[in-house]
């Protein structure tokens, strides 16, 4: 017979998977599909036992998968559009130019500056990371720089895109979950993101400040990009395009095919000998780099939709354990005590940051992570006479931001994948995902920045 899940047992369901996923990625380095496919089964198996039926583990998956089938539509476009981009010549006229344009002393805070503004244009962070990413962290390695350095600011500066940019997901989800105003929220992100983004450039000038380029190696590189690729001002074409799609505020699958036909229709002009059955093995598997330098052939190998395949598993893998977790009242039982007893704003804004980095330490999934601690904590939060908007500027600082940090999480095992580095390897200087959270807090206790209703 079906029994109800107590509070006890959902915080030792919760710490077990914990642990498991922990120790399994961090201690033993596991790629974390296993893992999370282990604990989903321990969870299957466990709600058999305790009275639950196929149809509900069945209908827990599905609810779970349900909510990101756009987002993974969308990582098979950008696996495409990577592939496309290196062979039309996009992302080696991008390392080409920054190598004239950015300063090597100040290389990694104006990779920050510059990879932040188009984040913003654009309110994608993947399609950042995977985009303009690639080619600075390029650039960087051609310099001799450290690469979980530079990769730290390139996810710091898509996140600071992904969370301020009004084509955002995220932003849209926190404002809808929230029921604020969606530029309202935005604007009033900015008394906790603007700290962040500046703490950030003080940390990444700080670091990133190493006074020497060795010239040889890259103009060695440059020769190399101008020898085997299609190096010219129309590859910026592209970029064009996806500038113009975000003004025209057209959603992110439409701007995605749009790139990728524009992008091939160019490499079909600079390629004679392109055929269709060789475009389509380009898109499938991606682009294999064949010059004479190594770096240029690890860092430009890459893209294709076979490439996404581990992530998209990743993203399915967590989303169903997400999903049984909340069919089973798991997250919900647990989180319940602290609603009930929260009277005072700090400690409740606290509690829900926490709460939804806790939900992608254990779900692994940023959606999730906005909308359990917003459902739970709507009430609370409408209970002390704080607006809606205090609501939702919580629920970034601690549920979106921090996804990028976790390496069995969706967006931290695809820009570690993209990139290339470790979550493990970067989290330490993706200082804007770091400092979001604290900032938020501290508007909590001081009141700072805090949006109350109006009585």
């Amino acid at each position: 017979m079906k029994k109800k899940i107590g509070f006890g047992e959902s915080i030792i369901i919760l710490i077990l998977l914990l642990a498991i996923l922990g120790i399994s990625v961090i201690k033993f380095g596991i790629n974390p599909e296993v893992p999370v496919l282990f604990v989903a089964a321990l969870i299957v198996f466990w709600a058999k036992l305790r009275g639950f039926s196929w149809d509900d583990i069945h209908d827990g998956i599905k609810e779970g998968i349900n909510i990101a089938i756009i987002p993974i539509f969308i990582f098979i476009l950008i696996g495409a559009l990577i592939a496309v981009w290196i062979k039309g010549g996009i992302i080696p006229s991008i390392m080409v130019l920054g190598f004239h344009l950015i300063s090597g002393q100040f290389f990694v805070p104006s990779v920050f500056i510059v990879c932040s503004i188009v984040g913003l244009a654009i309110g994608s962070g993947f399609t950042t990371i995977s985009t303009i990413g690639i080619a600075f962290l390029g650039i960087g390695a051609s310099m001799g720089q450290n690469l979980a350095l530079i990769a730290g600011a390139i996810v710091s500066s898509a996140v600071f895109g992904d969370k301020m940019s009004p084509l955002s997901d995220s932003t849209n989800l926190s404002s809808a979950v929230a029921e604020s105003e969606l530029f309202a929220h935005i604007k009033n992100m900015m008394w906790s993101t603007i700290p962040a983004f500046l703490g950030s450039l003080i940390l990444f000038t700080i670091l990133g400040n190493s006074g020497h380029i060795d010239l040889t190696k890259i103009n060695r590189t440059i020769a190399t990009l101008n020898h085997n690729f299609s190096i010219s001002w129309w590859a910026l074409l592209p970029i064009l395009l996806m500038f113009i799609c975000a003004w025209k505020k057209i959603p992110a699958i439409p701007t995605l095919f749009s790139n990728i036909i524009l992008t091939t229709i160019m490499i079909f002009i600079q390629d004679s000998k392109m055929t269709i059955p060789k475009l389509t093995d380009l898109l499938t598997n991606g682009f294999i780099a064949k010059t004479d330098n190594a770096q240029v052939n690890a860092l430009l190998t890459r893209g294709g939709i076979s490439s996404m395949m581990a992530t998209v598993a990743l993203i399915i893998s967590t989303l169903s354990l997400g999903g049984l977790l909340m069919k089973f009242g798991i997250i919900q039982k647990a989180m319940q005590p602290l609603v009930k007893r929260l009277p005072k704003t700090g400690s409740l804004i606290l509690v829900t940051i926490l709460s939804g980095i806790g939900i992608n330490l254990f779900v692994g999934e940023q959606y999730l992570s906005v909308i359990l601690p917003g459902r739970a904590f709507k009430d609370a939060f409408d209970k002390v006479g704080l607006h809606p908007l205090a609501l939702s500027r919580v629920l970034e600082d601690g549920g979106s931001v921090i996804n990028y940090l976790i390496p069995w999480g969706v967006a931290g095992s695809f820009a570690a994948a993209t990139l290339g580095v470790p979550v493990l390897a970067f989290l330490p200087f993706t200082f804007f995902s770091l400092l979001s959270p604290i900032f938020s807090i501290l508007s909590g206790f001081t009141g700072i920045g805090l949006k109350w209703s109006k009585k």
